[in-house]
């Protein structure tokens, strides 16, 4: 996906972000219209193609939860949250609720793009993931069809599971993956929410992967949240 070529949908009621948003992208080369409500955003979605939308869960008309649900109804456009509300539970909710990603205002605009840029590129590979055999991310790399791991070119040895977690990780690099989520990927939708066998598998997967699994470069815990494979370093800090 060149980013040229993108076209993202800001969903956002106040005029200033709003604006600034949209100046961003203009700088960056990517196309962009606006929505100041829930209802002239689905107006523009279902008579436009975009890439991407960035979504404010403080809509006058709608809560952005219930964007997320209606949107997610019909489309897999991906959708970057980007709100001032902070809390854990909120966010684990948008991304469980169907969002890719959530950005909490403020926000740099480094860490905008990168966000917007990993986001797209993430959906370019799911729509090619039919042809895609080897999933890469810096020096760690998956062999579908021959089920083999490197690290910086060196076979890597996973038991099945750890094999299956880092896989999820890496068909959604740069999403955040829930904590929910994980669990019933892993085990099954009737396994419960007891989080303790999934941050038993993280850490053994950590050891195999991580130089130091006490500061990851990988795979980064979001706190209260869930965790990212991450595939760059992002600068953080206020808009």
């Amino acid at each position: 996906m060149n980013k040229f070529t993108a076209r993202i949908l800001i969903v956002e009621d106040d005029p200033q972000i709003r604006n600034f948003i949209s100046y961003v992208l203009s700088a960056e080369g990517f196309a962009s219209d606006n929505a100041a409500t829930a209802q002239s955003a689905m107006t523009l979605l279902t008579a436009n193609v975009y890439d991407l939308m960035l979504l404010d869960l403080g809509l006058p008309d709608y809560d952005g939860m219930d964007v997320i649900r209606k949107v997610r109804e019909w489309s897999e456009i991906p959708i970057l949250v980007v709100s001032a509300r902070d809390q854990d539970q909120e966010k684990a909710q948008a991304l469980d609720a169907g969002a890719d990603d959530y950005l909490t205002k403020p926000f740099s605009t480094t860490e905008l793009m990168a966000r917007i840029r990993v986001a797209i590129r993430h959906a370019f590979r799911q729509n090619t993931a039919a042809v895609q055999k080897v999933l890469t991310v810096r020096e760690l790399s998956l062999d579908l069809e021959k089920r083999q791991v490197t690290l910086r070119g060196q076979p890597l040895h996973l038991t099945p599971m750890e094999y299956n977690l880092l896989s999820l990780f890496l068909r959604n690099s740069g999403k955040v993956l829930t904590t929910r989520y994980l669990i019933s990927a892993i085990w099954g939708s009737g396994y419960g929410e007891d989080t303790q066998a999934l941050r038993a598998l993280m850490a053994g997967l950590r050891r195999k992967i991580e130089e130091n699994p006490a500061k990851p470069r990988y795979i980064v815990t979001e706190i209260g949240v869930g965790y990212r494979l991450v595939e760059q370093e992002i600068q953080k800090g206020p808009y």
